[in-house]
Order: structure tokens, then C-alpha cells, then sequence
């Protein structure tokens, strides 16, 4: 009888050439619990302290390349703002499915998949927290769709391969270097736009918090669905006060109208709803992993700091901006469609001012 894998022996992390792949791989290979990182990609690289593996997660034929690896932390995702959205739900769920039926075929006893506490769904209704163990309930477009059906496809897994325990992270909003979201680039906007109608509150999650939450995963100390974050949350005007800005508040009907008229005319490819996770709360309490013993390293005055530093100056399109046009220059991103209803707000309010 084949003896039990250590789920921390050696770590296999997909998407090793993301954003968020690369974190993670450096992330687990600086911890001494982790006996090896494998940083697994399409193409060749390196990254210091790990091992590098090819790996083409549309390929059905990599569970060879699974076959000495103990955990498998599923990052290789399509999550840029500007992609085609057709083209990148074909590849982040091919992908998906594609690894968990491999790891299940080679053996690996666990599997981590991360996607978003976006899945909770962001409304004006909504609980400050939600319950950790609530239904998904967030509507099933764009790239939110995407992670709503990969939970789908770790859900049948743990079903269909019940030797195959998946663990699922939902993290609030990523905070880290590099990291380009529609968040980061709704910070890095000339004013903090809202709603009128709610009142938003804001969490966050850095990515080392992610990586030491991962490693609790992977050794099997958490379960199921977690969500990931740090506790409690920011109201409207400490965000504001924490990035330097002053809130606009825009009535969610213009707000709205604005984005879905952008969206239908090909401008903006994230639909309207998007603009809701950016206006109404969709805060999270992180139960399962305090009580695994997680103690996250940022709160979420200091993880939003960080997030500022960073959207200060986001490369764009090749290039470095700054806070006056990073939106405006993100317009695939769902905060775009804020940000350019804010500005003629400002322009209206102005030639109001002037008597035109």
C-alpha cells in the first residue's frame, strides 16, 4: 500500500508567470514548512527558490506531470481586465477542469483553487459581514461568472474524486505588488466615486496573507469554501482619507445607465453589473481560518495603503500614469464607467458654476 503524501512535501502552483501565480510560487518557496515550490507554466522561466516545471493546463495529459506533487494550487486564470471575455471563460474553465481531473488521476490528495469572495455577490442588502458559509449569490457575468463556475467544477470534483479534497479560497479585493484590478485602478482615480443609495465599505486581502492561508489549505486545516481577508472593514471615508481622495457621490441610476451604454457599445467589456463591487459592501468574515490559527499581517488600513502606492503609478498599455488618466486609461475595467460619469459631473457642476 502506497504510503500517504505530505500535503506540504512538494507544492505545485499553476500560473506561475501571473501576477498572482509568481506571488504566491515566491511566497511558499520563502517558508521553511514547504519541503519544495514547484512554479509551473506554459513557458520556461525561473523563480528564485523554486523548482520550474512546463506545464499547458489545457493539455489532459499533464496528470504525469502531477505525479510527485502533494498539493496542487490552481492559479494559471485569464483575470486581466481587458481580455476578451469569451476567449478568456474558455481557457479559465477548460483550464480548471483540465487540472482537477489530472490531480485526481495522478493521486494528488488536495487541491487549492482560489477565485473571490466576488462570488458572494456585492448588494445594497447585503449583511457587514456576510457569513462565511452563505450561498454564492453574485450574478453570473463577466469574469465573476468565470470563478462561479470553477467553484461549480471543484464542487463536482470533490463529488466524481473522493479521494481528491478541493479547497476553495475566496479572497476580498487582492492587494499586491503589481497587482492590476478594477480596485486598484478605482483608487487610482482623480476622486473616491459612490453611490448615493448605499453605503460602501471596503476590505482587502494582501497577497502574503494569502500565501500563509494557502499553506493552511494545503496542509488540510481548512475545508471546503473559505474566505480569506482581513477582519472588519473600512467605511467610505476612511478609505477615502487612508488614499488622500474626496468622494463624489453619483445617483446609481446614472451611474448604471452609464455603464450598461458603454458595455452595449463594445467601449467597456465588463459588463454593468461589475460596477456593483465597487459600490455596494461585500465584506466577509474570515471563521474558518482564525480558528485554523491564521493571523493575517495586514489589516485593512494597511493593505489599503499599500494598494495606493501601487495604483499611484499602474503601467499601462506599456507606459507609466498617474491618478489623472489610470481609469480612464483601464476602460475595459468596470471602474472606468465611474470614473468617466464622475468626470462629467464634475464638468456639468463646473458650468453651472460659471453660468454657462
Amino acid at each position: 500500500m502506497t504510503a500517504p503524501r505530505d500535503p506540504l512535501a512538494a507544492v505545485l502552483v499553476t500560473g506561475a508567470l501571473t501576477p498572482l501565480g509568481s506571488a504566491v510560487a515566491l511566497g511558499l518557496a520563502a517558508r521553511s514548512d514547504i519541503g519544495r515550490v514547484i512554479a509551473a507554466a506554459g513557458s520556461r522561466s525561473s523563480l528564485p527558490g523554486a523548482t520550474w516545471r512546463t506545464v499547458d493546463v489545457l493539455d489532459p495529459r499533464i496528470a504525469a506531470k502531477f505525479a510527485d506533487v502533494s498539493t496542487v494550487v490552481h492559479l494559471d486564470l485569464d483575470l486581466a481586465l481587458d481580455s476578451d471575455p469569451v476567449a478568456r471563460s474558455a481557457v479559465n474553465l477548460r483550464g480548471a477542469e483540465t487540472v482537477l481531473t489530472a490531480a485526481a488521476a495522478a493521486g494528488v490528495p488536495r487541491v487549492v483553487v482560489v477565485t473571490s469572495a466576488m462570488v458572494y455577490g456585492a448588494s445594497a442588502d447585503n449583511p457587514v459581514p456576510l457569513s462565511e458559509g452563505s450561498a454564492p449569490a453574485a450574478l453570473p457575468a463577466g469574469l465573476v461568472g468565470d470563478l462561479l463556475e470553477i467553484e461549480r467544477l471543484a464542487a463536482t470534483a470533490r463529488e466524481v474524486h473522493p479521494g481528491l479534497d478541493v479547497v476553495v479560497l475566496r479572497p476580498a479585493a487582492l492587494v499586491g505588488p503589481g497587482f492590476d484590478t478594477a480596485v486598484a485602478r478605482h483608487f487610482a482615480a482623480p476622486r473616491l466615486v459612490g453611490v448615493r443609495e448605499a453605503t460602501m465599505r471596503w476590505q482587502f486581502c494582501h497577497v502574503d496573507d494569502l500565501v500563509a492561508a494557502i499553506v493552511l489549505a494545503a496542509a488540510g486545516l481548512v475545508s471546503g469554501a473559505v474566505a480569506v481577508a482581513s477582519p472588519g472593514w473600512l467605511e467610505q471615508d476612511e478609505a477615502a482619507a487612508i488614499a488622500g481622495l474626496r468622494r463624489v457621490d453619483l445617483p446609481a441610476t446614472v451611474a448604471f445607465a452609464a455603464a450598461e451604454r458603454l458595455h452595449r457599445a463594445h467601449l467597456t467589456p465588463a459588463p454593468a453589473t461589475d460596477l456593483a463591487f465597487l459600490s455596494y459592501p461585500w465584506v466577509v468574515e474570515p471563521v474558518a481560518l482564525l480558528g485554523a490559527g491564521w493571523t493575517p499581517s495586514y489589516d485593512n488600513a494597511s493593505a489599503l495603503a499599500e494598494l495606493v502606492d501601487g495604483a499611484a503609478g499602474l503601467t499601462l498599455a506599456g507606459r507609466r500614469v498617474g491618478r489623472r488618466d489610470a481609469t480612464i486609461a483601464g476602460a475595459g475595467a468596470a471602474g472606468a464607467t465611474v470614473a468617466l460619469v464622475g468626470a462629467a459631473a464634475f464638468v456639468r457642476r463646473a458650468r453651472r458654476s460659471r453660468g454657462r
